[in-house]
This record gives C-alpha cells, sequence and structure tokens, in this order.
C-alpha cells in the first residue's frame, strides 16, 4: 500500500494529528459522519453497516500494523481502530442526536477505561495491528449494549 494512502486511511484523514486526544477526535469525526449519513438517508440497512465494519476492520488491522512498524507499539495517530470501534457502537441503532451522542459518550468510557478484558484484546496475535483493532471493537461491543440500554430507557429511540 502506497505510503500516502496508509497514513490517509489510520489516521482517519488526518483526524490521527490532533495535537491533544486524537482517538477522541477520530471517535467524534465518525460520529458527526454517521449522524449525516443516518439523517440524510435515513436508517443505514445492517447488512451495510455489517459490510463496512468487516471492511474497515480488514483494512484497519493491516494499516495499524504497518504503521506500528514505522512508529512504534499502539502509536497515537493510529486512529482507524476507533471508527471500528464506532461502527460496532453505532450498530443497529435508531435514535435522535442524544442516542448518537451517548454512543459517542459510552465509546470513549469503554476504550479509555478497558474494563471486563477489553485490555487483554491488546494481547491478540502477539500485538501489531489485530491487537491495535481487537480492543476497540470490544469497547465497541459494551458500547453498543449500553447505548441500546441508555436510548430505550430514556426514550431517546428515533
Amino acid at each position: 500500500m502506497p505510503r500516502p494512502l496508509l497514513y490517509l486511511i489510520g489516521t482517519f484523514f488526518g483526524t490521527g494529528y490532533a495535537p491533544i486526544a486524537p482517538a477522541t477526535v477520530a471517535s467524534l469525526a465518525w460520529a458527526v459522519l454517521w449522524w449525516l449519513a443516518w439523517s440524510t438517508f435515513g436508517p443505514i440497512p445492517l447488512w451495510i453497516q455489517g459490510a463496512l465494519l468487516v471492511a474497515v476492520t480488514a483494512v484497519g488491522i493491516r494499516v495499524a500494523g504497518e504503521l506500528e512498524k514505522i512508529h512504534g507499539e499502539d502509536p497515537k495517530l493510529v486512529v482507524i481502530d476507533e471508527v471500528a470501534g464506532m461502527i460496532v457502537t453505532y450498530f443497529a441503532l435508531a435514535a435522535g442526536p442524544l442516542g448518537w451522542l451517548a454512543g459517542f459518550f459510552w465509546f470513549r468510557v469503554f476504550d479509555i477505561l478497558k474494563p471486563f478484558g477489553v485490555r487483554r484484546l491488546e494481547r491478540l496475535g502477539g500485538g501489531g495491528g489485530l491487537g491495535i483493532v481487537a480492543d476497540d471493537l470490544g469497547a465497541g461491543v459494551l458500547a453498543c449494549l449500553a447505548t441500546h440500554a441508555t436510548v430505550r430507557l430514556l426514550g431517546w429511540g428515533a
């Protein structure tokens, strides 16, 4: 993969270069893009969400692994893993703006704290791209459950 493309994908169009909290910036960028897509086109079919998740995860593992070879273990500029985690977080979510904000909030909480074995996922494959992406997918699963519960309990559904 050409280096410029490697960096474009790995940094999610440059959000990984944010001087403060690049993972949060990338997560917020995805949240805004997803909300714009959902509010423009309506609910995104589950098969599209699933295909997007598979594609971003597969490409993310490869790109994160390559950039780790260049920049060292789990470099902060690599944020494509946050995008994969946010895709999981918003999976099958039909909610208004408060629900989308709840998803962003829950993903950041679980990505930062890495509870319930999420931290162990970083070691999958002996490190490298798989480990970089896997912990965000795990955080995304927890955030998805918490977001759906929040939306249901507070009546924030669309």
